[in-house]
């Protein structure tokens, strides 16, 4: 049975690589129902701390709990319940929007597939364009896409990399509405951003991180 959690726990996380160290004893909460940014220049520790929380890197030191729940307790049913948006988009660029998140689907098990994949791309705004090929898209429609792809299974912890780059005001705008309504539906979302203009009125909490470390 999949693994359900209210609150995403980080408690004095640090990671090193070699002798360079990213983070350094990080304490975060993030709640459901909210969304948390994370602040901060390039080389400050944000995409790090994001991939501890999606379990693609261990931290060095300290806990990271969703609910009572360990990264290495939950295994594959916790991995089910995080929903990851990175610099990466992860589309299948000589497939089509439909066949790419028809992938996902299946990927995840889910039922219903077609229904949810149609349901997708009409939060997209890509319903027309659902049989096109990914790789002929602009930036903003393929993000678009792999924001729907991340989705689709409905995550509990939802987590973005600099969502808002390259993308111009009606993506912005469209993002942000998206966001809302995952907010809405109790998922946790974290993102991460040095924009905060477009953050602006759409978070519930944020954080700055400078060198690896909390700012005060």
């Amino acid at each position: 049975m999949p693994v359900d959690f209210t609150a995403l726990r980080l408690v004095e996380v640090s990671r090193t690589f070699g002798r360079r160290r990213a983070l350094h004893r990080v304490s975060l909460t993030a709640e459901a129902g909210t969304i948390t940014a994370l602040l901060g220049h390039n080389g400050a520790g944000k995409s790090t701390l994001l991939s501890i929380a999606a379990t693609l890197l261990q931290p060095t030191s300290g806990t990271v709990k969703y609910g009572d729940t360990e990264a290495r307790q939950g295994g594959r049913d916790l991995r089910s319940r995080i929903g990851m948006l990175g610099h990466d988009l992860y589309l299948y660029a000589e497939l089509t929007a439909a066949e790419n998140l028809r992938f996902f689907a299946k990927v995840y098990a889910l039922d219903g597939v077609e229904a949810r994949v149609d349901a997708a791309l009409d939060r997209a705004g890509l319903t027309t364009r659902r049989d096109d090929i990914v790789g002929g898209f602009s930036r903003g429609m393929r993000q678009r896409l792999a924001l729907e792809r991340a989705l689709i299974h409905e995550p509990r912890l939802l987590l973005l990399d600099e969502p808002f780059t390259g993308l111009d005001e009606a993506a912005r705008g469209a993002l942000r509405t998206r966001l809302r309504g995952a907010r809405e539906a109790g998922a946790i979302v974290v993102l991460t951003t040095h924009d905060t203009a477009a953050i602006e009125g759409l978070t519930d909490a944020a954080v700055t991180l400078v060198d690896g470390k909390l700012a005060a």
